[in-house]
């Protein structure tokens, strides 16, 4: 029931984020696309690219410019993602300084904690970049030659990057409550693995529960078909250091990946 909810939240977000204009999208060809997308994130990890490059393509097929793709695909990801920075950073200084229950870590607290305020400075950074920065450049790399036209190429990434921050910023000031899914995804889906911990034994405290997870999911950037080993490893590697019985955090992550990754495979 759990694991339903985390593809109710990812399909509501993605409609939430990419409705309107001369798109053909509803309810069902977004719920298509998640999942199209879901399976291309098993065979190409690499923190989802598989999974954004299949939503890319269908967008585009849908009607959608290809500049407002990128736009909102990177409003999408900032949404999505900027939730789990954010946690990143309250659950490991709670945990670290006694506001949460659990063991305290320096490496699973403190640094994740560094790393995801740095992520979200970067991105806050880039909305500050100015809307018309590739012409800005284009202007002064005028008649510069090879050099000039690399420069122009260069300059179309942080643009974009800086105009999808800024769309993500303006959605979530629409107030709309279909944003909302982007807790209720990861909320789901780290309640799957506390389940997981229950039918095996105890869970550890809820805190610790969602810090192991997030930073066990930092296994999903490397190579391996939808992140199979890096995120198993990292998350029990995680819990072990908290103080977690080895024995059953090892069968609860199994346990918790049979569900979260080969289950939705069916559907």
């Amino acid at each position: 029931a759990l694991e339903v909810g985390v593809f109710a939240s990812y399909i509501a977000l993605s409609r939430a984020v990419f409705e309107g204009g001369d798109t053909r999208i509803g309810w069902r060809e977004s719920r298509q696309i998640n999942l199209a997308a879901l399976a291309a994130t098993r065979l190409f990890a690499a923190a989802g690219a598989g999974g954004v490059a299949l939503t890319a393509w269908a967008l585009r097929r849908s009607g959608m410019e290809s500049r407002t793709v990128a736009h909102r695909l990177i409003a999408f990801l900032v949404l999505l993602y900027g939730v789990y920075m954010l946690s990143l950073v309250i659950d490991g200084l709670g945990i670290y300084t006694g506001v949460f229950p659990g063991e305290s870590p320096f490496a699973l607290t403190i640094v994740p904690a560094v790393f995801g305020a740095g992520v979200i400075a970067i991105f806050l950074a880039m909305s500050l970049l100015p809307g018309d920065v590739e012409r800005w450049v284009g202007r002064w790399t005028k008649g510069s030659g090879r050099l000039g036209r690399l420069a122009r190429r260069l300059a179309t990434a942080p643009a974009t990057a800086a105009t999808g921050v800024r769309t993500a910023i303006s959605l979530v000031r629409t107030r709309n409550p279909w944003l909302l899914t982007a807790i209720t995804y990861w909320g789901c889906d780290i309640a799957v693995l506390w389940a997981c911990f229950h039918a095996f034994g105890s869970a550890p405290e809820i805190p610790v529960v969602v810090m192991c997870y997030f930073v066990g999911m930092l296994g999903n950037t490397l190579p391996l078909p939808g992140g199979i080993g890096g995120v198993d490893g990292g998350m029990i590697g995680a819990f072990i250091a908290f103080g977690a019985h080895s024995g059953v955090a090892i069968v609860a992550v199994l346990a918790y990946r049979a569900f979260a990754f080969w289950l939705p495979t069916l559907p």
